[in-house]
């Protein structure tokens, strides 16, 4: 490893940066070094600034990937080579506003009844139940799950925080059952092994892109026509919640948001909410008629 790049690094950890962001900020930098053809620390202000151009104007790269990138680019610069360079204070990923895709508890039973193989029905059954990441599902350990307080301990979630959520009774029964056909002493979900050899060994936890793919084929074969992701999971579980009655802290702890913010945009989502406009609307436009 090169002094620069080591330099860096040793920077972000001082930040308690995780090491996820540690690869994407890495990543950011290479990607502009191998676009400008030298070393990013011979790289002029300008040529950064016809970086960033190219990646809003022609890449036309997502609003979260230019954040990351300028993030990235931005300690690299102020921070381990102590440039002050005005284009980092320039750039603004602007920022588009979405609801998120929410399922209907029938849409989320369906698509789970269309996944075959036990490892990832499992799985994504329990991402589903107790609102996790992929990340933070495919990761969790048999130390993680408290059958006696009914509580998941998320280990190291965004933002490198630890939180408890609810375990439904079914899905701790569920978990017992799938994690006795394979008894890995460490991770509930091992990576799958070759016939031969026991899944007790496995190494590291499976991959969440084979959990990705796996959602994403389930949802083409129930026929429901939404964008869905195994994070749609997340959404749903959290707009499900809000339309049970669940207070909106309570939610919002379960998720590990840090702003309530973040977990006010489900207020948006749920029936009760649409149902009560609709009414008011129907009712203050009632008299109006051709």
């Amino acid at each position: 490893m090169n002094p620069l790049r080591q330099k860096m690094i040793e920077d972000m950890q001082l930040r308690g940066l995780s090491e996820k962001t540690q690869d994407a900020y890495v990543r950011a930098v290479r990607q502009l070094a191998e676009h400008c053809g030298k070393s990013p620390d011979r790289i002029h202000e300008e040529e950064l600034r016809q970086y960033f151009l190219y990646l809003k104007n022609d890449k036309q790269v997502s609003s979260s990937t230019l954040t990351v990138t300028l993030c990235g680019l931005k300690l690299f610069y102020e921070h381990t080579l102590r440039r002050e360079w005005p284009t980092l204070d320039l750039v603004r990923p602007a920022r588009k506003k979405k609801l998120p895709v929410v399922l209907s508890i029938a849409q989320v039973r369906r698509i789970l009844g269309h996944i075959r193989h036990p490892r990832y029905r499992v799985c994504l059954s329990t991402i589903y139940a107790c609102g996790l990441r992929l990340g933070e599902g495919v990761h969790l350990q048999v130390r993680d799950i408290d059958g006696d307080r009914m509580v998941v301990h998320v280990r190291q979630g965004k933002g490198a925080k630890d939180r408890y959520v609810p375990l439904p009774h079914s899905t701790l029964e569920m978990l017992r059952q799938f994690w006795s056909t394979h008894r890995h002493p460490e991770w509930l979900f091992p990576a799958p092994t070759r016939a031969e050899v026991s899944p007790a060994t496995a190494k590291k936890p499976m991959c969440p892109s084979g959990v990705q793919r796996c959602f994403k084929a389930a949802l083409k074969e129930s026929g429901i026509q939404k964008k869905a992701s195994v994070h749609t999971l997340r959404h749903s579980y959290a707009t499900h919640l809000l339309e049970a009655g669940l207070n909106l802290r309570l939610i919002q702890a379960y998720l590990g948001h840090s702003s309530p913010k973040t977990t006010a945009i489900y207020t948006h989502l749920t029936r009760p909410a649409e149902d009560r406009a609709a009414a008011a609307i129907n009712q203050v436009m009632g008299d109006l008629a051709w």
